[in-house]
């Protein structure tokens, strides 16, 4: 009787060590798909700027270029606030619904909404260094899954972002700042007293509000990636001395 509990016992054992490996490789298999697909778009939207610059001379009028393809890449990347909530990667929630909703605000409430400010240089600042780090850090997740990393990949995923964050925050800021004229003249997004929901809502203040977030989002968020790059890069060097 005890044998039979045991094999028994065995038997459940393998068929739950049989579920893990392929729920982990599906997962393997979504992550990587979604990877390659997320560097090709980021690729696509590179080589489309590349393109206009070359053959118009000027950056006015590329927003509206890469619009659509900027807009559905930006929007897809919700799946990674899924990824985290789910733990299929091992993330902070918080951490990256903050970056994803940032960028999908200002794509889809700023520079989408707000034609005016579209052919201003800090949309463009903030695209290039958005399309840089983004086609960085896509190549490094791949490659990862891949178990084939090349190093300099690796060292651009936890060095690039050392300027280019602050750069990417800049040319944010201050798409936003020239958005604020366009906003308080149109009162767009804005809801004005008395209305039968008796709710008030300004958008102009919103957007100084959303600029002074920056002010402790922004440390939390890079100092992160720091402690993130001293564990990955730091702790190499580490084993490699003690080897």
């Amino acid at each position: 009787m005890a044998s039979t509990e045991e094999d028994g016992g065995s038997v459940e054992e393998k068929e739950n060590n049989n579920r893990k490996r392929t729920k982990s490789a599906v997962t393997v298999a979504w992550l990587t798909f979604y990877n390659i697909a997320m560097t090709a778009g980021w690729l696509v939207l590179a080589m489309t700027m590349m393109r206009f610059y070359i053959q118009k001379g000027t950056h006015k009028g590329l927003y509206k270029s890469i619009a659509r393809t900027l807009k559905f890449f930006q929007t897809v990347a919700l799946l990674e606030v899924v990824h985290c909530a789910i733990g299929i990667v091992r993330t902070s929630v918080i951490v990256t619904g903050v970056q994803v909703c940032s960028r999908i605000f200002m794509v889809w409430f700023i520079t989408n909404s707000i034609k005016q400010i579209q052919n201003e240089e800090s949309v463009i600042l903030f695209l290039v260094v958005w399309t840089v780090t983004e086609i960085t850090r896509y190549s490094f997740y791949t490659f990862n899954l891949l178990n084939h990393l090349p190093y300099f990949i690796k060292w651009a995923r936890y060095n690039m972002f050392i300027v280019m964050y602050p750069i990417g925050v800049v040319g944010e800021l201050m798409t936003v700042y020239a958005a604020l004229p366009y906003v308080r003249k149109t009162g767009m997004l804005s809801t004005r007293l008395p209305n039968k929901y008796n709710v008030s809502f300004d958008y102009y203040y919103f957007l100084i509000i959303v600029m002074l977030s920056y002010i402790p989002l922004f440390p939390q968020l890079y100092f992160h990636m720091l402690r993130q790059r001293r564990k990955v890069l730091l702790g190499e060097i580490i084993v490699e001395k003690d080897e």
